[in-house]
């Protein structure tokens, strides 16, 4: 924050303070994917000082996934119960400690053990950045918000290859780890002094600003006016009897394992099919994360775009989500058989264009549906549902890239027409639900 815009008084005001809680979210979203893809960048140098290959590199991912689905449902409980300042200060402790773990670990269990439970700490990140940007940010402003945030988890894979060569170089992987742990620590600073409260009773929040984000926490009807708010917040167990919830939930599952398989593979898939060392994944391996990061801000940008011309919200979300999809599909064909280095990189940039595109608007639909009591339960759901098809998807990748990665790719691009079926079967209108 800019020394002369922070507040000397409870009384003075900071402009535009839900960009600035945006921003925080989305650094957090940053440092969680440095830490997170530190492992994939130095395995390969690691599982040969370790006398690990790729299948326990797969078994440790799996643990990761196992722990990031039951933090998932978990923290999307924990950000309803005790709010998203406490709940994101919970989850970032959890994850950086076990991040520096890693640092004193050396069998393919003792990685497991400490990638769960770093896995529940990161899951938290999700569940609690669609409950703030839902509090904070209006309808029309809210896919862009989704966007941004996404945006940090690009940045976070574009800059962890270079971070991570450059320490691994500089100080070795045990380092690395630990100097990547104190990260999430450092963020915990300005997190704690600007995110005093929600919007409602925060003292920095002027009153337009307060008045604007409150306000604009109604949807547009198909005729483009603007509805009542909705109130509808059900429990778990009736969240689930409404089709609406299974879209969320069924796009996800299958949508998610594309990102998922390049996150996870990437740099492995750069070390076999190119022969790639640590410093030439670090010089590769942040490229398709720029399309990535445009994606997320594009998708948002879009969709509040067209909500401003008086487009309603099912037809704003549906046509983002189906331009992602129609993008995604021949890319990931076409990936299957690059032969550089370069092109295979340029075109997942494509791929992950198009997903975080689509990804931006699908995660908006949980405040779409419900109001913000049972938003991060949703959002907890959808993001459970997704850990369980990448860990399906984790489990076949050793077994179908033997040989060659066509499979791999072939794979990812089958699941983009179900995800899209599943948006379109389920929420056959994207508007608050009522109650049966």
């Amino acid at each position: 924050m800019n020394p002369a815009t922070r507040p000397t008084s409870a009384t003075e005001k900071v402009p535009g303070l839900r960009w600035l809680i945006l921003s925080l979210v989305a650094l957090a979203t940053v440092i969680n994917y440095i830490d997170r893809n530190a492992l994939g960048v130095m395995w390969p140098e690691m599982s040969g000082e370790l006398g690990l290959d790729k299948n326990d590199y797969a078994n440790i991912v799996i643990f990761f996934m196992i722990g990031y689905a039951i933090g998932q449902s978990l923290f999307g409980k924990i950000m309803d119960a005790i709010g998203t300042r406490i709940g994101f200060t919970l989850a970032i402790v959890v994850w950086s400690v076990s991040v520096a773990l890693h640092a004193v670990v050396r069998s393919v269990y003792a990685f497991g053990a400490v990638r769960l439970v770093m896995g529940i700490g990161e899951a938290g990140n999700w569940p609690g950045a669609t409950k703030s940007n839902a509090e904070w940010f209006p309808i029309k402003e809210r896919a862009l918000a989704q966007g941004i945030f996404n945006a940090g988890a690009s940045v976070g894979a574009l800059v962890s290859a270079p971070i991570v060569a450059w320490l691994f170089y500089l100080v070795g992987w045990k380092a690395t780890f630990v100097v990547l742990g104190g990260l999430g620590f450092v963020w915990l600073v300005p997190w704690l002094i600007v995110y005093k409260s929600g919007p409602d009773s925060h003292p920095w929040l002027d009153a337009e600003e307060r008045d604007y984000i409150l306000s604009g926490q109604r949807v547009a009807s198909g005729e483009g006016a603007l509805a009542s708010a909705n109130t509808f917040a059900p429990g778990w167990r009736e969240m689930l009897r409404y089709r609406e919830s299974w879209s969320v939930i069924g796009s996800r599952f299958f949508l998610d394992p594309i990102w998922w398989l390049f996150v996870t593979w990437l740099p492995i898939y750069l070390h076999e099919q190119f022969g790639f060392d640590v410093k030439q994944i670090g010089l590769f391996g942040w490229v398709p994360y720029v399309g990535a990061a445009l994606g997320c801000v594009f998708g948002g940008w879009l969709a509040k775009r067209l909500l401003a011309r008086g487009w309603p919200v099912d037809r704003v979300r549906k046509c983002a989500i189906a331009v992602g999809g129609a993008l995604m599909f021949p890319a990931l064909l076409g990936t299957a058989f690059a032969y550089t280095p370069l092109l295979a990189v340029l075109l997942i940039a494509v791929i992950l264009f198009a997903f975080q595109m689509a990804m931006a608007n699908i995660q908006t639909l949980p405040s779409d549906f419900y109001s913000g009591e049972s938003v991060g339960s949703l959002a907890g759901a959808g993001g459970t549902a997704a850990v369980v098809g990448v860990l399906i998807t984790t489990w076949i990748v050793p077994k179908i890239t033997e040989t060659s990665y066509v499979p791999f790719f072939v794979l990812g691009a089958s699941l983009v027409p179900v995800a899209m079926i599943c948006v379109w079967a389920f929420a056959r209108r994207i508007e608050p639900v009522t109650p049966k």
